[in-house]
């Protein structure tokens, strides 16, 4: 059976499972953290390229100040910690999202694992932290349009020299993201992580039954896998049942099943 080579995952149900084990939330996130290891070695085990982990939001600085800030230094505890496991199974370590609001010891942890991991081959796994798939779009938008528009810097000035008509120089301007100059690969270049394939599988656990901001291009066509366990009860067995889940889906892409 056929296995997914990217799977990314909305661990969702922290702050709840804590509550329900009569902790805090910090401890909540401290026991998600362990749950990431579990996974980690899972896909390890079953040679899944491409690990992807919505870990926090843009959406996520509306929370209390003690746990955005608790949430960080988890990050930078995390990636310290795994570090030695990252090197030695040949883990490549990248990251996703915006990262200039980041406090600067988490943007300095985060860059050193990046570094030091960079020559991994066996797993891809990527921390999506301060991202919004709607501003990653919107990134990729502006980045493309600026490219296009210094691609053509001297025919642009061309045009507005000669023409005294507004309306021309919109038409020509238009012109330059038409089907033929501007396509889908021309915005997809200027994603945060370009080279990065898109998920086959998306898991959320909680019981939540939605994308919640994650990968809204790259979503297109993945396969959709929830489950009201919560990320710390999310076990070896549960990445297991998400598995079967998807080798049991048809993928069609559009097309049709020739067998139906």
């Amino acid at each position: 059976m056929v296995l997914p080579k990217h799977i990314a995952i909305i661990m969702d149900g922290n702050g709840r499972w804590a509550t329900r084990q009569g902790l805090s939330r910090s401890e909540g996130h401290l026991a998600g953290a362990k749950t990431v290891e579990t996974v980690i070695k899972e896909c390890l085990r079953h040679k899944i390229p491409h690990l992807s982990l919505y870990a926090f939001s843009t959406e996520n600085w509306n929370r209390p100040q003690g746990e955005v800030n608790y949430l960080f230094e988890l990050f930078c505890q995390f990636v310290k910690s795994e570090l030695p496991l990252m090197l030695e199974e040949g883990i490549r370590f990248s990251m996703i999202g915006d990262t200039k609001r980041l406090p600067e010891t988490a943007q300095k942890a985060l860059a050193h694992a990046i570094e030091e991991t960079k020559s991994g081959k066996n797993l891809e796994l990527t921390l999506a932290i301060n991202y919004s798939g709607t501003q990653e779009i919107l990134h990729a938008i502006r980045q493309s349009a600026a490219e296009i528009l210094l691609q053509n810097k001297q025919k642009i000035q061309t045009v507005i020299n000669e023409n005294n008509k507004s309306e021309d120089i919109v038409q020509y301007l238009t012109s330059l993201f038409d089907d033929t100059h501007y396509t889908e690969q021309n915005l997809r270049n200027h994603l945060y992580l370009p080279d990065l394939p898109d998920p086959d599988l998306i898991i959320r656990t909680s019981g939540e039954l939605r994308l919640s901001n994650f990968y809204l291009l790259q979503a297109a066509y993945a396969e959709f896998y929830f489950t009201d366990t919560l990320w710390p009860d999310f076990s070896a067995e549960d990445f297991e049942k998400a598995l079967t889940a998807y080798q049991n889906r048809k993928r069609r892409f559009g097309k049709i099943d020739e067998q139906e």
